[in-house]
C-alpha cells in the first residue's frame, strides 16, 4: 500500500487554494485522497498493534478552527493520526502527518500534565543515567538524533531546582518528544509504512522507561 501522487498532488493544490469554493469543486479529490490516508494509517495502526498495545487510532479533522487563530485558511492542508497506547501502564503517543515538504512524525509526551512533569523531572534531578542511555542508544540516534524536543522550555532550572544541576538542558523542558522528517520522495515511496513502523520501534525504549518512571515513586514502588 503507498500513499498515491494524486493524493499528495491534491495536498499540494490545497495550500494553493485553501479556501471554500476551490474545496467544495475538488470534493471529490478530497474524499479520494482522504480514503488514501485512512488506509495508509489504518496498516500502520495495525502493525503497531503487532508489537505495541493500542488503545485508540484517530484521524485529525482536516477542517480547521479559525476562532482564534491568526491564520484563517479554513483547511489544513495535511493528513495526519494519533495513535494512544493502553492503559495507564502504558505511557506515551505516537503521530503521523502527511504534508508536502512538511511530513513527519513523532512519539512521547507533547504537553504532560504538572504532576507527570514533576515526576519527570524529579527523576532527572536524583539519576538521568537511563533517560540518557535512551538517548545515546544507537538505533534512537538513527531515527530521532539522539535528542528530545519540546514545544517549549523554560529559561533556566524549574522553581524548586538546583539551576547548576548537571542535566539543566532537561530539567528545562515542558515536554519529551522524539520527531522525524520525512522527504516527499520517501512519502510516496513503497517502504513509507515499513520506515514508519520501524522508527515507532524505535521509540519502544523511552516509552518502556518513561512508563516506569511516571508508574513508580522515586523508590521504585508502584503508584498505578
Amino acid at each position: 500500500m503507498e500513499f498515491e501522487k494524486t493524493s499528495f498532488q491534491f495536498l499540494n493544490n490545497l495550500k494553493k487554494n485553501n479556501n471554500r469554493d476551490w474545496f467544495a469543486s475538488h470534493k471529490e479529490d478530497y474524499l479520494l485522497a482522504q480514503q488514501n490516508a485512512k488506509n495508509i494509517f489504518e496498516e500502520i495502526y495495525i502493525n503497531l498493534q503487532k508489537h505495541d498495545e493500542i488503545e485508540k487510532s484517530k484521524m485529525m479533522r482536516i477542517y480547521r478552527d479559525v476562532r482564534f487563530s491568526k491564520d484563517k485558511t479554513p483547511y489544513k492542508a495535511h493528513f495526519a493520526n494519533s495513535f494512544s497506547r493502553l492503559g495507564k501502564e502504558l505511557r506515551g503517543g505516537y503521530f503521523l502527518r502527511i504534508r508536502p515538504g512538511e511530513s513527519f512524525l513523532a512519539g512521547g509526551f507533547w504537553e504532560p500534565n504538572k504532576e507527570d512533569l514533576f515526576r519527570i523531572r524529579k527523576e532527572i534531578e536524583l539519576d538521568a543515567s537511563e533517560i540518557k542511555d535512551i538517548l545515546n542508544d544507537k538505533n534512537y540516534k538513527k531515527h530521532f538524533g539522539g535528542e528530545f524536543e519540546s514545544l517549549s522550555e523554560l529559561k533556566t532550572a524549574p522553581r524548586g531546582f538546583d539551576k547548576e544541576h548537571p542535566d539543566v538542558n532537561l530539567l528545562r523542558k515542558k515536554g519529551f518528544i522524539a520527531s522525524k522528517k520525512f522527504t516527499d520522495a520517501e512519502v510516496l515511496s513503497p517502504g513509507f509504512i515499513d520506515s514508519v513502523d520501524e522508527s515507532f520501534k524505535a521509540l519502544r525504549p523511552f516509552f518502556n522507561l518513561f512508563s516506569d518512571i511516571l508508574t513508580t515513586n522515586l523508590n521504585g514502588e508502584s503508584i498505578v
